[in-house]
């Protein structure tokens, strides 16, 4: 037999000749399809985000939020809402089991547990499978917490007094003259803690349009009325004559 007779040589047209470093090639070369990240496409982003941004600021300016008055630490009768998404926390709380003694169950214990099963989820269920009806653990916990969240959402809607709260929730303009000499009375001897800062009440009742005369004032201040005890103005007859005119002044 002669040398090489019989053997055949196979090749591969997928394996280059030549080695090549493996570096993508140039944007230059895909003119329209791609382009420089510095500044061209950069530049692009920055102007987008100016135009929203420039935007959002136009439009708080033009709409103003939906603020509620000024908050009034004297003002007992205020109905606080939080926010839609913690509507069903809100609820939890006016249950005997959740609130009064038991308060640290419905703000610490059960949205710890319902929060905890969360991030357990997990390792509490580590089934492969993909079809709700075979993975009943995470179904099942994922069906409660809808539930629980829509029904205690839907009940905190349908009991809350939206009338009263719409009312309370009025930036109201004070009418109450804070520079008066009567004012600075009635702030100094600590009046407002009971009776607010607009004289429209809190604790205590309004001294707004009481129809009572300085003198019925100035009794009532030192014999006390209703809960209202004894004494309870700590200054000469002067001053107590100047806080009696000053609240007898207040219409409604």
């Amino acid at each position: 037999m002669h040398r090489g007779k019989g053997m055949k040589f196979v090749g591969d047209s997928r394996v280059p000749a030549e080695r090549k470093p493996n570096v993508p090639k140039d944007y230059s070369e895909y003119p329209g399809k791609t382009e420089a990240f510095w500044p061209n496409f950069l530049l692009k982003e920055w102007m987008v985000g100016a135009v929203f941004l420039i935007g959002y600021l136009i439009l708080t300016v033009s709409h103003e939020s939906p603020l509620e008055r000024k908050a009034d630490p004297t003002d007992a009768g205020y109905i606080p809402l939080p926010d839609w998404y913690f509507l069903f926390l809100y609820q939890l709380l006016k249950y005997k089991y959740a609130a009064g003694d038991y308060v640290l169950i419905g703000t610490i214990v059960i949205p710890g547990l319902a929060f905890g099963a969360l991030l357990l989820a997990p390792w509490l269920d580590r089934s492969p499978e993909r079809r709700p009806s075979r993975r009943p653990v995470a179904t099942g916990l994922m069906l409660l917490a809808l539930i629980s969240i829509t029904y205690l959402t839907w009940e905190s809607v349908v009991t809350h007094d939206w009338n009263k709260a719409a009312q309370q929730g009025k930036i109201i303009t004070s009418k109450v003259d804070k520079k008066d000499p009567g004012y600075e009375i009635f702030k100094g001897q600590s009046c407002i803690g009971c009776h607010g800062s607009e004289l429209s009440g809190g604790s205590g009742p309004s001294l707004i349009g009481t129809g009572l005369k300085p003198e019925e004032i100035m009794k009532i201040a030192r014999k006390g009325r209703g809960a209202m005890p004894a004494n309870a103005f700590k200054g000469n007859d002067a001053d107590l004559k100047k806080l009696a005119t000053f609240i007898s002044k207040q219409k409604k």
